[in-house]
């Protein structure tokens, strides 16, 4: 059973910065996605990024294309979002989850939360 535990999230003014991290407990980068989701108060889950093939592919929604950066590394069995230029609607309980690549059809299952099937607990980013 791995567990996902991530860290990195806090306050910052818009046009900041800030750098999220997912350690995964054990290496499931090689069979598995990993995303990142965000979720506001009031507003769905929504897909942010994703990261497979070993960190060869990437998707990332339209709202953030450009500004979040995903990557992973696979000796410390970790993912990353890089988040620059932050926006006051960035705010919002950030989680990084997994699925097994298998489980998704097409690369618009990519950003659909209910197909993930592990998830860490949530990091809160604040932009004012």
């Amino acid at each position: 059973h791995v567990q996902l535990v991530e860290s990195g999230g806090g306050s910052v003014e818009a046009g900041g910065s800030l750098k999220l991290s997912c350690a995964a407990s054990r290496d499931i980068f090689s069979n598995c996605v990993m995303g990142w989701f965000r979720q506001a108060p009031g507003s769905e889950r929504e897909g942010v990024a994703a990261i497979y093939f070993g960190g060869g592919s990437t998707y990332y929604a339209d709202s953030v294309k450009g500004r979040f950066t995903i990557s992973q590394d696979n000796a410390k069995n970790t993912v990353y979002l890089q988040m620059d230029n932050l926006k006051p609607e960035d705010t919002a309980t950030y989680y990084c989850a997994a699925v097994e690549r298998r489980r998704l059809t097409n690369k618009q299952d990519l950003g659909r939360a209910e197909l993930y099937t592990v998830w860490g607990q949530g990091t809160q980013v604040t932009v004012s």
